[in-house]
């Protein structure tokens, strides 16, 4: 039998574990900067996977996003925000580098 309290216990369950895992990236990321044993290119790969990674467990276990059908409109506005954001950053930085070529 299932009481009312098991979908709070698993809700809060899903938080910690997400929790402790964002708290595990995070903390490989910073071991990999500190204590390098890779050469840089492969120290930055590894810290921009573990953020990919990091971002996709922020995704599922506190916004509730998922790869289900209930949650692909979601999934989209997220996508279509990343992609207006990327295009606004990539063109300020063109003007900004066409701007320091001309002053040079």
């Amino acid at each position: 039998m299932s009481g009312p309290h098991d979908g709070k216990r698993d809700e809060i369950r899903s938080y910690a574990f997400g929790y402790v895992l964002a708290l595990a990236l995070t903390g490989a990321a910073f071991a990999t900067v500190h204590w390098p044993h890779f050469v840089s290119t492969t120290t930055l790969a590894i810290v921009l996977g573990l953020a990919f990674v990091q971002m996709v467990v922020h995704f599922r276990f506190f916004l509730h996003i998922s790869l289900g059908r209930s949650a692909r409109d979601d999934l989209q506005l997220i996508l279509f925000s990343t992609l207006i954001i990327i295009l606004m950053v990539s063109e300020t930085l063109v003007v900004l580098f066409n701007l320091r070529a001309r002053m040079m």
